[in-house]
Parts: structure tokens; sequence; C-alpha cells
């Protein structure tokens, strides 16, 4: 089928589901017409046009903000990152803790620490810089030798080389994070919305709104929110496209392992504990700058008096175990449920391109909306169970698991395929015989991709639908005040996260064949 042939197929399919959404929407087909049709969608967000303004402005003034801020420091990260390899080495604790954390744990912290307004786009700056330093780094490494070589023979030195070289090879995998960059700022400009108790924005629009038997409101804010992050994403396209003239896909790539004599061990050694303790050190500094009050802002040796030395720890224990025992699990099921679930998109995309295309903007969706906007959605369908934990857990890993799979999929060498094309096998066989067993290292990058969105989904969902686990402990201790829990919260949150991410590296480089 040719271009023009596979872009109409899509657009049949893609019209025929939005046709199916409105029929079950005004048949009221799915849960008792709590999925509403796309046109009374659209005609309730027409009806309360003036309410959004104040709320839409607000949230877009904060998320650019958050934009500009976040990828401004992500790009002079990436340089120093570069220029001195240290540097990221040293800073590979505080950057991981910033990839893993879920937002969500640290909007009480923030706004504890800092202003209303401050705390806000300091929670969309902190979404937006690791994938905007991380594709701008990879930009910046990704260069042929042989030009820093070249410079380096005319007596360039590495800043010449990052002048001449480096900064312009960078600029496609730059705006590829910035596309990443411009719905995360969306998400934690409403996730700040949701949890600061703020006058305006979308996330204090979509609380508002909660307790009202109004489901096409609810859809209408999530609708309004993702089409913000989907335009953002747009125009981080369009710019990208207008400025490389090809759009790059940048992803984690595996890190290969490490080899070296006793001296560089004990190096590797030595970095590595500068690298967590680094984290701590900031932490405490940033507290010292402040000058906040200890008893609502805690340093790591008053989280851990608090969680094992206060009148208040063994019940503070109790409640802490009690809250990841549920958490834990249902976020490790909700990964690999979202991997199943990417890995069969990408094998159908690799297979049948015409039908993902047609899917791809529902997967989009759930991509760019915003997570406080879809978890309300979800739980108008599914219930307050467990099943709500696992949509919304699945909605938020698998469209980036199945970005990379995808990729994983498409750069397979077609010679690979030669010996299983001469035999006459069918393109399921080609799928199990060469796809699936080469996409054995990008399941993993997969897998460190997802772990921290799952945790962040898991939380969203205890908060707002199960009453349950770590993200109802921390709303708990919000409303009773416990700065100790929540700070302690907010640090168990990070250590599991980062903890999930390691292991999955490590089980990578386990069963990695020798």
């Amino acid at each position: 089928m040719n271009g023009s042939g596979n872009r109409a197929a899509t657009l049949v399919l893609l019209v025929a589901l939005i046709v199916i959404w409105e029929i079950a929407g005004q048949l009221q087909l799915v849960a008792g017409g709590t999925l509403p049709a796309p046109s009374a969608i659209l005609a309730r967000i027409f009806v309360d046009r003036a309410d959004y303004w104040p709320h839409v402005l607000a949230t877009l003034r904060t998320s650019a903000a958050g934009f500009v801020i976040g990828n401004a420091i992500a790009i002079l990260a990436a340089i120093c990152f570069c220029v001195w390899p240290f540097s990221e080495r040293l800073m590979r604790g505080v950057n991981i803790a910033i990839f893993a954390v879920p937002p969500i744990a640290l909007v009480p912290v923030l706004v504890i620490a800092l202003d209303g307004e401050v705390a806000r786009i300091t929670l969309a700056a902190l979404l937006v810089y690791f994938p905007t330093m991380t594709a701008t780094l990879s930009g910046l490494n990704d260069i042929d030798p042989r030009t820093a070589d070249l410079i380096s023979a005319y007596g360039g030195g590495r800043f010449r080389a990052l002048r001449m070289v480096r900064l312009r090879a960078a600029v496609p995998a730059m705006m590829s994070g910035f596309q990443v960059a411009a719905p995360a700022a969306v998400l934690g400009a409403i996730l700040a919305e949701f949890g600061s108790g703020a006058r305006w924005g979308l996330g204090t629009y979509l609380l508002g709104s909660l307790g009202r038997a109004e489901p096409d409101r609810l859809w209408g804010i999530g609708v309004t929110a993702t089409a913000i992050a989907g335009v953002g994403y747009g125009l981080a396209a369009l710019v990208a496209r207008m400025t490389t003239g090809v759009n790059r896909a940048v992803t984690m790539a595996p890190e290969p392992p490490q080899a070296g004599d006793a001296e560089h061990r004990m190096r590797s050694i030595a970095m590595t504990i500068a690298a967590i303790a680094f984290p701590f050190l900031v932490w405490q500094a940033l507290l010292v700058i402040s000058q906040l009050s200890p008893i609502i802002a805690k340093t790591p040796l008053g989280v851990v008096d608090y969680l094992f030395f206060s009148n208040a720890s063994a019940v503070a224990q109790q409640k802490l175990l009690a809250a990841l025992a549920e958490t834990i699990p249902i976020t490790i099921g909700g990964m690999f449920l979202g991997l199943a679930i990417a890995f069969v998109l990408a094998l159908i995309a690799f297979a049948a391109p015409t039908i993902m295309n047609a899917l791809l903007p529902f997967a989009l969706i759930t991509q760019t909306m915003p997570l406080v906007a879809l978890t309300p959605l979800a739980v108008l369908i599914f219930g307050r169970g467990v099943a709500v934990t696992l949509v919304i857990t699945v909605s938020v890993t698998f469209f980036a698991a199945f970005v990379v799979l995808a990729q994983g999929f498409a750069l397979i060498p077609r010679a690979a395929f030669d010996l299983v094309d001469a035999y006459g096998a069918n393109t399921v066989k080609k799928l199990w015989l060469v796809a699936i067993p080469a996409s054995r290292n990008w399941l993993f990058v997969a897998a460190r991709l997802a772990m921290p969105k799952a945790l962040l989904g898991v939380m969203i969902a205890e908060w707002l639908a199960t009453g349950r686990g770590l993200g109802n402990l921390l709303n708990q201790s919000r409303g009773y005040l416990d700065y100790g829990m929540i700070w302690t919260v907010a640090l168990v949150s990070v250590l599991v996260a980062v903890a999930l991410y390691q292991l999955t590296y490590a089980v990578d480089r386990m069963t990695r064949p020798r």
C-alpha cells in the first residue's frame, strides 16, 4: 500500500473509532453514561467556556515558565556534563532521583518549602529537566570522533569543539527532548495546582469539580488539559522540523558493562558513594539556605530521627510498612502489564503499521493527558478498586515503553530477515524467530523508563481513588499536618523508585548474554 493509501486507511479507522465512541456515549453503553459522547464533551466545554479562561491562563503561565527554566537548566547541565564528565558521575544520584521521584510526592514538600507560584513553577521545571538534559547530553556526545580530533589537531580545546561541533550536532536531540518536556511541564503545573491550594489553574478547577456528578465536565477539563499538552508537543515538533528538517527519536541506550583494573574499580566505587551522598548534601544545603523552621522542613537526619527515634516512630513505621505493602506489588504488576501491552503494540506496529497509525492518536491522549485529569475519569468507569489503579498505571507506562520497543524493532537490519524469507516464513514466524529475540536489550531500556512512571501512576490513583498505599498516606499526612511523615513518604518514594530502577538494570546485567 502506498503512502496515500496508508493515510486514507488510517483516517478511515480513526473516524470509525470516534463514531463508535459517539454511539457508545449517546446510548450510555459504558458504565451507565460515565463515558460521555465526544459531542457532549465539546458542548459542555462551550457552556463552561467563561469558567475556563482564568484556569487555562494560570496553567499556561506556570507550565510555560517551568518549561523555559527547566530547559535552560537542563541544557546548561548537559553542557557541563559533556565538558567535565566527572560532574555527570557526581550528579548521577541527583539526576536519577529527579527522574524517578513521583511528582505527587514532591508537591507537599515544595508547598512547605516555597511560596505558592514558585512551588508550582519549580515542579514543572523539575519534570522538564530530565528528558531535555538526557536528550541534549546524548546529542552532545553522539558525534563523529574524527571531527573532535581534527579540531584538537589544529590546537582547539574542548570548548571550541563544543561550540563548533557538539552544540550543532546536539540540536536534533535537544528538540526531541523539548517534545517530551512540553507535556511534562503541563503535568507538573496541574499536579502542583492540584496539591497546593492555588486559586486558579486546571488542577484547581478539576479538584473543585470532583464532587459533582457531571462526567461531561470532568472529561471537558481532561480534554482541555490534553489539548494544551498536545499543542505544546506539536509546537516543539514544528520547531524541530523547521530547525533540523528531521525529528530524531532519542532513547536511553543500554549502558555497556565496564571493566578495568583494581584502581579503576576503587575510583568507580568512590564515585558511586559520592553520587549517593550528594543528593542528601544538596537537600541539607537547600534547607539551610532557605532557613525554614525545622518543625515543618525536615533534614535527612530529621527524617531518620522521626522514623526511628521519636516517640511516634513505632506508629510511623507501622503506617509506612503497611503503605509500602500496598504500593510496591501493584507498581511491579502494573509495570509488567504495561510492558506486555507495549510489547504487543510494538509488534502490531511492526507487522501492521496502518492499524497502529489509527490507534496512535488515542495512545497519545493517554500520554499527554495529565494524570490528575485522567484518574477521575478512570474512576467513573472502573470504580475505586485495584482495577482503576492498574488502568492508570498501564496508561502512563505503556506509551514510553512502546516508543522504545517500536524504535528497537525498526532498527533491526533488514538483512536479518533474509534467511527466514528464503524459507518462506510468514509474518508471525519472522516476529518469533528474529524480531522478538532482537528486542531483549530494548525491553530492559523500556522497563527502566516505565518503572518510575508506574510508581507515579499508582500513587496518584491511591491519592485520588483507592484510599490506600503511599499516595493515600501522603494525602492523609497533609490533612493532619504531619510534616515528619510528609518528608518521610517523599524520601521513601524516591528511594523505592530508584531501587526499582536499579533493580531492572541489575537484572539486565545478570541476564545479558556473554
